[in-house]
């Protein structure tokens, strides 16, 4: 199992003929793309469309703008923890792209929309899906989670947004171990409890150790109630494949930094203040109307 940190660009073509290996139930992946001209246009668009939102973001840093912070934590090729470099952002809302109708259906088609998923929140058929990719020793993605995400839930209950919570663990076999235990917790409808209760429990600095210790404490904290089926769960190569499998299929788009949002067809790099997702939103309701 590997846990070195990459940033490699995947394509249809090194995927293999299978694509990455699938994960089990709801959070199987979406089929392979099938090798050929058209769909590798609509990878590579998406690839590019990753790539142009971090340049904004850089961008937007280096104008020198006041307005707070927001960041991402990205991570170059063959790095270890001491390598890995943290890169501060200004908040930067969603850019509208020029029309380019087979990228919106691309985008459009990732969410799965899987009833009884439990890495998901909001009615399966919600107006908007908004898919997160981050990892839980993420400093940034813990300020999402602590402060953002209770903001969007009126949005979550009134049936406008689902989100859809996608693993990039990036940061080793520590991030595995943090991602497995929340999927161990959603074996038994407490995904998000647990989630929560981890990033809380953890500090947003640095990239804090994930051991058996500290799962095993948090799954306690939030009512696990079969402890031996959580621990065997957590252990399972089933549920850390799956884990992989998340993070290979993001960093087959091109997501090297947590944590990475996708709002309906807009991409939102880093832990950005609530209005930027409330005016994604509201773009791709305008979209529909």
């Amino acid at each position: 199992m590997s846990t070195e940190p990459t940033n490699q660009q995947f394509t249809p073509q090194n995927w293999g003929p299978d694509g990455p290996a699938p994960g089990q139930g709801p959070q199987s992946l979406p089929s392979a793309p099938k090798k050929d001209a058209h769909t590798f246009y609509k990878v590579a668009v998406v690839v590019l469309s990753v790539i142009v939102v971090g340049l904004l973001a850089v961008m937007s840093q280096n104008s020198g703008s006041t307005a707070g912070p927001a960041a991402t934590v990205t991570v170059t090729e063959g790095a270890g923890d001491q390598q890995q470099q943290q890169q501060q952002q200004q908040p930067q809302p969603p850019q509208d792209d020029a029309e380019d109708p087979e990228r919106d259906a691309f985008l459009l088609d990732l969410p799965r929309r899987v009833e009884g998923d439990p890495l998901a929140k909001g009615d399966v058929d919600a107006k908007i899906v908004m898919t997160e990719w981050a990892d839980y020793r993420c400093p940034f993605c813990s300020v999402f989670t602590e402060d953002t995400l209770p903001l969007l839930q009126p949005l979550i209950d009134d049936g406008t947004l689902r989100i859809e919570f996608r693993d990039l663990a990036i940061f080793g076999e520590d991030s595995i171990n943090a991602a497995a235990a929340a999927r161990a917790a959603g074996e038994q409808g407490l995904y998000w409890e647990f989630a929560t209760a981890l990033y809380e429990s953890l500090p947003n600095q640095g990239h804090p150790p994930v051991g058996d210790e500290v799962v095993t404490t948090i799954a306690e904290q939030v009512g696990v109630d079969d402890m031996d089926k959580f621990q065997a769960d957590y252990m399972s190569e089933e549920t850390r494949g799956a884990v992989e499998a998340d993070s290979a299929e993001a960093q087959g788009f091109g997501i090297s930094g947590t944590p990475y949002f996708l709002v309906g067809t807009e991409m939102i790099s880093g832990a950005q203040p609530v209005e930027v997702f409330e005016q994604a939103i509201e773009q791709e309701i305008a979209k529909q109307n």
